[in-house]
């Protein structure tokens, strides 16, 4: 698939999943949202998980009581998105500040044929020594993309290498799991930090 089609397809399906998140809200709750991001209270994504992390522990919605969840889906051999909204992911909690010891991230690869958890601890540990990686087998990672309603596939490469194409919204989960907030990757870290910190309040 070419590179331009390619983009264009990421673009229409977070696209399409930031319309049926606002949907779903609106149908729900008419209220205005106090979000930067879209508001997906009530729409069960990303509730229904199950995946090791980097040092073998099963992890799902539940595992960070009193944290909230700020989870990615990404890959270490991504060439620029993935670097660039871990960075501002970083930069984010900074903004936070002593509150961001409330806030757990969570980068679950799309690539484990490549990603074992060895060279996923290290690439972020880059970012930050507190971020953590999920790591889990091709039928791990289908039903945790399935419970976001993440996109991922790998794309061939010349030469016989391939690169992943793949969903790049950030989600929060509150303290209970639960889905609150659904983030484009571009949306900056101010209006990363105002959404947690609007939900640490």
């Amino acid at each position: 698939m070419p590179q331009r089609l390619r983009t264009y397809f990421m673009k229409l399906i977070n696209g399409l999943i930031l319309l049926l998140a606002v949907g779903l809200l609106s149908a729900c709750d008419p209220s205005p949202t106090k979000f930067m991001g879209s508001d997906i209270t009530g729409t069960n994504l990303g509730e229904n998980w199950t995946m090791p992390d980097t040092s073998g522990v099963m992890r799902d919605a539940k595992s960070y009581p009193k944290q909230l969840q700020l989870v990615f889906f990404g890959f270490t051999q991504c060439p620029d998105i993935c670097p660039a909204a871990l960075s501002e992911v970083s930069e984010a909690l900074r903004l936070v500040g002593q509150d961001a010891e409330n806030v757990q991230v969570l980068m679950i690869t799309v690539d484990p044929e490549r990603d074992n958890p060895t060279v996923l601890s290290s690439y972020l540990a880059a970012f930050s020594p507190d971020f953590k990686g999920l790591v889990g087998s091709p039928q791990q990672l289908n039903q945790t993309a399935s419970s976001f309603k993440a996109f991922y596939a790998k794309s061939p490469l010349p030469g016989g290498n391939y690169t992943m194409d793949h969903s790049t919204s950030f989600y929060l989960l509150d303290q209970d799991g639960k889905p609150r907030v659904l983030l484009s990757h571009q949306a900056g870290a101010a209006a990363i930090a105002h959404d947690i910190k609007a939900l640490l309040n």
